[in-house]
């Protein structure tokens, strides 16, 4: 497809091109897989897998959750070839629910997917600045150990460094996503080769013990210690609608995008579990000293018995830095969903963020938005440890609350569905119906608190905090004379042509616009 035809397939959904489509399709796929980041997700959130199970929950924990994972990016990558557009969850919310409730799902739905890409963008940054924080502890012999204000410091410096990337031109950034990819590649290769050849043979473990040993610390009965430990695939590969908050700067955005969830999602699925399975026979037998280990990562304690001091701050410093360009990518995909959301007058202070800048040709009030509150998402950090855990399950539980919505509501809500270039056929609706059921599922378990009978500093904070932005969301729409209840009315035409060109349903459908283009060029090359 070429430029023209792009820019008529997002002008049959409504809009007009504002942004500049200068994302390839490999660098669409990039920005997808920079997002998951697997080695840095992975360093980040082992610590909720080990004493979840140990190898059993490394390994067969991450085999049975990435399969579901698939089946999710495949749901949303069937409707994202359908209506290609940066606000494309809420838009599809609004096209497939029924007209009494579509306005409302709209609403709920683009909430929900901004809160979570903002805590996506507060927990990769976390993340980050607790592995640099390692890598020093690691290279001072453990004698320093940072205070949570010193990492919230380094946190909060990130965040502002991610704010300057993503608001760079367009071209810039998706020329990035090459070496995203690369640098994505050699890590994972590092961590299966080399760490299992330096490894000790202290260190080293039998085939059975490490796919079938099963190591429970936190006192939840082994069955539900297992459910637990999905939170670590979980986190990790998320984000699937990060290369559809670019599709308005993609180039045959109807095909690229849906294949580069696909493709990001299995492809990260794969190497997860080779290293998962690299990790499991390097690790030893002791994993409460390794969740002990004054460094507070049980992947840098890994690979510190493996490699040792040097090489171990070798290895860390690329992780840290690929941990740091994933936290780029998360700030441009979420930029783009509020400026999407504020193109439809949803957010405070709409006006203000629906802006390009005339010199970047990007949305940079949006940019300086997201980073705004992912800060202050962050101050959840000085509530503890259980705290902290809230930002990388609240970040799954949004996105999440968000795919349910338009997925269930291309079936629920009576609407003609028409596909796009990539369509399941009827393996469709089967597979809707088990990402639905398993994204329910999910978001119960990530209710739970670490471990049995908490007390209130160990408490799950993930429903207090997201239940508490969602209930203000909808008082917001049902604020008496002033709520979205009055004016909020879903995605909004900017572009006279779309009026023109309206069908029955309101919408002009991409396969149309398809067909449209095909004998517009049959005519030329006839002529």
């Amino acid at each position: 497809m070429n430029a023209d035809s792009d820019v008529a397939v997002l002008a049959g959904l409504g809009y007009k091109q504002e942004l500049k489509r200068a994302f390839k399709p490999y660098e669409v796929f990039g920005i997808g897989f920079s997002v998951i980041g697997l080695i840095p997700s992975m360093a980040s959130v082992l610590v909720f897998a080990l004493p979840n199970g140990g190898p059993v929950a490394l390994v067969w924990g991450w085999g049975v959750c990435s399969v579901f994972l698939v089946v999710i990016a495949l749901a949303l990558a069937e409707l994202s070839s359908a209506a290609p557009t940066s606000g494309g969850l809420y838009y599809w919310s609004h096209m497939y629910a029924s007209p009494r409730w579509k306005n409302l799902m709209s609403w709920v739905c683009g909430y929900s997917n901004t809160i979570g890409n903002i805590a996506g963008v507060a927990s990769v940054d976390w993340g980050c600045a607790v592995q640099l924080m390692a890598a020093v502890s690691i290279g001072s012999d453990m004698t320093f150990t940072p205070s949570t204000g010193q990492t919230y410091g380094v946190f909060v410096a990130l965040v502002l460094c991610h704010v300057c990337i993503a608001s760079l031109a367009t071209r810039v950034i998706a020329r990035l996503q090459g070496i995203y990819i690369g640098l994505n590649i050699v890590l994972c290769l590092v961590i299966v080769i080399a760490v299992p050849a330096a490894t000790p043979t202290a260190f080293r473990n039998t085939a059975a013990h490490a796919f079938g040993s099963f190591q429970n610390l936190y006192g939840w009965p082994n069955g539900f210690a297992f459910i637990l430990s999905f939170l670590a695939p979980l986190w990790t590969i998320a984000g699937f609608d990060s290369p559809l908050h670019i599709s308005e700067e993609a180039s045959n955005a109807s095909t690229a995008v849906p294949w580069a969830i696909v493709n990001a999602t299995g492809l990260a699925a794969v190497f997860g579990f080779a290293v998962n399975i690299a990790l499991s026979f390097c690790m030893g037998t002791d994993i409460e000293n390794i969740m002990a280990n004054p460094i507070g990562q049980p992947m840098a304690t890994i690979i510190l018995n493996s490699l040792g001091k040097k090489g171990t701050l070798v290895v860390w410093s690329l992780i840290v830095f690929v941990q740091f360009l994933m936290g780029t990518s998360c700030m441009t995909a979420c930029s783009r969903q509020v400026f999407a959301f504020s193109r439809d007058g949803a957010l405070p202070g709409s006006s203000y963020l629906y802006r390009i800048n005339k010199h970047t040709g990007t949305p940079v009030n949006c940019v300086c938005f997201a980073a705004c509150l992912a800060s202050l998402l962050g101050l959840l950090v000085f509530a503890g440890p259980i705290a902290t855990s809230a930002l990388f399950s609240l970040g799954v539980t949004g996105q999440y609350i968000a795919y349910i919505i338009p997925i269930s509501s291309r079936f629920l809500g009576g609407e003609k569905w028409t596909p796009g270039p990539f369509n399941l056929g009827v393996m469709g609706r089967p597979i809707a119906y088990v990402a639905v059921l398993w994204m329910v599922f999910t978001i119960i378990v990530l209710a739970f608190p670490t471990t049995p009978n908490p007390s209130t500093a160990d408490m799950n904070y993930t429903v207090a905090v997201f239940g508490g932005i969602i209930i203000l969301s909808v008082l917001y729409y049902y604020l008496p004379g002033y709520g979205g209840l009055y004016w909020f009315r879903g995605p909004r035409a900017n572009i006279d042509a779309y009026q023109r060109r309206n069908n029955s349903n309101g919408r002009v459908s991409v396969v149309e616009i398809f067909e449209n283009e095909k004998e517009k060029r049959a005519r030329e090359e006839n002529n």
